[in-house]
């Protein structure tokens, strides 16, 4: 939209099956948003409007709310069913508080589908070799993208904790600071599509794929989640002599009813699962624990002010509406039905077949499909339509036959 129309309110309007459209770029049938597929309203968040740093051409970005012509907020929108799950937390004088790691890898630039991905040539003119991780030095080579990074940041007004370079072959975490939900989910999402864009001017790739790389660790996007009362602000997973509470416990056992159900969310891609299945830190259980990372769910070394629980099972794939609706939306369904968690784990341990997640976009589907619990806290038509869309893309894959199929089972008698 031109400026001049932004600035006099013109509507813009949209068909309201976008908000279904697949990777690839097709759609479920009609009837999975409404038939006639009729237009929604794009209603900008004034605070979310922001000048693109990395252009030269002035552009800005707004990001918008999807809403019914008659005012009412889309279901088929995660970002409005992330401010659904928040008004409840506020019926009851509640405010959650969130914050999200988010890893990605830069690598050279990748024309050919059928080879891995390289890291790019640094400074120095090498690889990385994957010697680096958590080294001062090893983003080096990378220099001028990581400081546009952090000066398109800056402009943004995207405030970060901590940045290190990860596990991975050129791979990178970031930090944001806790605060509001939404605010992080559009934090988030602007920090990722200011990767994307800042890497495409210095000649390189940013990847947000749950696994790019295979032997190597995947990546995260772990939501770190507390609640605190609205007016004292006082954190309610603590007490007043610091101890754990109920509702803590609640919150916990919430997050385990749901994390099998909701691993389609969390979860969302094909390839989400190459991540889950060779877990390097990446739990598929819904266990939890103090401070273990092979749990799916960890409570990190923290005061009891700071007192939190980490959900590890979404990956940088994952929308973040829409996994921290999901977390979040989990917690409180244990919140208000006092569910108790099962017994926390310590050291090394086999998962409980019950505390079993999918494996598999086939089997996540399934067992979303099955879920009444994603129903009656997303809505029939959200959940179904998610479904249908996420079933073309499985479709899509199972169409196509791999190069590890043509080479290790093209010689079988």
């Amino acid at each position: 939209m031109t400026a001049e129309g932004f600035l006099e309110g013109r509507r813009l309007q949209m068909a309201r099956g976008v908000l279904l459209q697949c990777i690839m770029g097709g759609y479920p049938p009609a009837r999975f948003y409404g038939s006639d597929d009729g237009d929604l309203a794009l209603v900008a968040d004034p605070e979310q409007i922001h000048r693109l740093p990395w252009s030269k051409q002035p552009r800005a970005l707004a990001i918008c709310d999807a809403d019914e012509l008659t005012g009412d907020r889309s279901s088929l929108s995660t970002r409005g069913q992330l401010k659904t799950v928040i008004a409840r937390y506020t019926a009851l004088g509640l405010a959650p508080v969130v914050a999200t790691e988010l890893e990605f890898f830069v690598f050279a630039p990748n024309n050919d589908p059928t080879r891995p991905f390289q890291p790019p040539v640094g400074l120095d003119g090498r690889r990385e070799d994957g010697h680096s991780a958590f080294s001062v030095s090893s983003n080096n080579g990378l220099r001028p993208f990581f400081r546009e990074v952090y000066e398109c940041m800056a402009a943004l007004g995207l405030p970060r904790d901590t940045f290190m370079h990860e596990m991975g072959v050129s791979q990178f975490e970031i930090n944001l600071l806790h605060g509001d939900p939404l605010l992080l989910a559009d934090q988030t999402f602007l920090f990722k599509h200011l990767l994307k864009e800042v890497a495409l001017k210095h000649g390189l790739i940013v990847v947000c794929m749950a696994k790019p790389l295979a032997h190597t660790p995947g990546s995260s996007m772990h939501i770190h989640q507390s609640i605190v009362e609205i007016g004292t602000g006082r954190n309610v997973f603590s007490d007043e002599s610091g101890e754990p509470t109920a509702t803590f416990r609640h919150f916990i056992a919430g997050q385990q009813a749901g994390m099998a159900d909701f691993t389609a969310l969390f979860a969302p891609n094909v390839n989400s699962y190459q991540r889950l299945c060779h877990p390097f830190a990446s739990p598929n259980n819904a266990c939890w624990s103090h401070d273990n990372r092979a749990a799916g769910l960890r409570i990190p070394a923290s005061s009891p002010l700071a007192r939190r629980v980490e959900n590890r099972l979404p990956g940088a794939d994952a929308n973040p509406y829409l996994a921290i609706a999901a977390s979040l939306a989990a917690g409180l369904y244990g919140i208000v039905n006092r569910l108790q968690p099962s017994e926390a784990i310590q050291g090394e341990f086999e998962v409980p077949d019950n505390l079993l997640l999918p494996c598999t976009l086939h089997a996540a589907l399934e067992r979303l499909t099955r879920s009444q619990l994603a129903k009656e806290l997303f809505g029939q038509e959200f959940i179904e339509g998610y479904i249908a869309s996420k079933t073309l893309e499985l479709t899509s894959f199972l169409d196509e036959i791999t190069p590890w199929e043509r080479r290790v089972l093209a010689a079988q008698a």
